[in-house]
C-alpha cells in the first residue's frame, strides 16, 4: 500500500521532485522503510531518482501509462493465483470455500490491471488541499 500511495503522490505533484523525507512525513511512514519502496520502484522503472541538493525523486513515466498492478507487483512480485488460507492444506483439492479465492484473486488482479496511477492521483491531490501542500516541495 505505501507504494501505491506513493506513486499517486508523485503523480499528484505532476513532475515535481519530491524528497524522501517529505513523502515520508506527509505519508505518515518510515524513512527507511519509504526508501526501501522507493529503490524497487526504481528498478522497476516506475520512479526515477534525481541527485543533488534539490534530488528526489519523480515518476518515471506518465502517471497514466502505469498500472496499479505494475506497482504491486514491483514491491510483491506477480500476484499469486488463489491459494490455500492455511499453512498446509487439508482439503485435498476440495477446497470448502469453494471457488471463492480463485474469484477473489480475479477480482483484485481485474481491478489492479484495470486502474491506473493517473486514476488515484486525483483523490491525493484532495488531500493535498487539506494538507499544507508548501510543506512537501
Amino acid at each position: 500500500m505505501l507504494a501505491i500511495h506513493t506513486t499517486a503522490l508523485l503523480a499528484a505533484h505532476d513532475g515535481e521532485v519530491l524528497s524522501n523525507r517529505d513523502m515520508a512525513a506527509f505519508l505518515g511512514a518510515s524513512e527507511a522503510h519509504l526508501s526501501k519502496v522507493l529503490q524497487r520502484l526504481g528498478r522497476s522503472g516506475i520512479v526515477a531518482s534525481v541527485r543533488g541538493p534539490r534530488g528526489g525523486f519523480m515518476l518515471d513515466k506518465p502517471a497514466e501509462e502505469i498500472t496499479l498492478m505494475e506497482v504491486y507487483e514491483a514491491i510483491d512480485g506477480p500476484l499469486a493465483e488463489s491459494e490455500c488460507l492455511l499453512d498446509e492444506p487439508v482439503c485435498q483439492g476440495n477446497c470448502i470455500l469453494g471457488d471463492l479465492l480463485a474469484e477473489v484473486c480475479r477480482m483484485v488482479r481485474h481491478r489492479l490491471s484495470g486502474t491506473r496511477v493517473s486514476n488515484i492521483a486525483a483523490s491525493m491531490e484532495g488531500k493535498l488541499r487539506h494538507e499544507e501542500k508548501d510543506n512537501i516541495h
